[in-house]
């Protein structure tokens, strides 16, 4: 059991890594840098289309590797 809960971590461990990167930034280029965390003040935008699935593709890994990790440090 302990194996097989180790291996499932690392497999999404690496799934995490993996959308997370595929995530654009939110002020993505030279814009973003002059303009900084200004344009998040004044209004909020909704994630369209791929950036919402991946935003809660990552809420749910997230919690799935924090779960696995406790489960994991409980058979150690």
């Amino acid at each position: 059991m302990q194996a097989f809960v180790s291996v499932l971590l690392v497999v999404v461990s690496i799934l995490l890594i993996a959308v997370v990167l595929l995530q654009s930034g939110r002020s993505a280029g030279l814009a973003g840098a002059i303009s900084g965390g200004a344009e998040q003040m004044v209004g909020k935008q909704k994630a369209r289309g791929l950036e919402a699935v991946l935003s809660k593709v990552t809420v749910v890994l997230g919690v799935l590797f924090f779960v696995l990790t406790l489960v994991v440090a409980y058979y150690i």
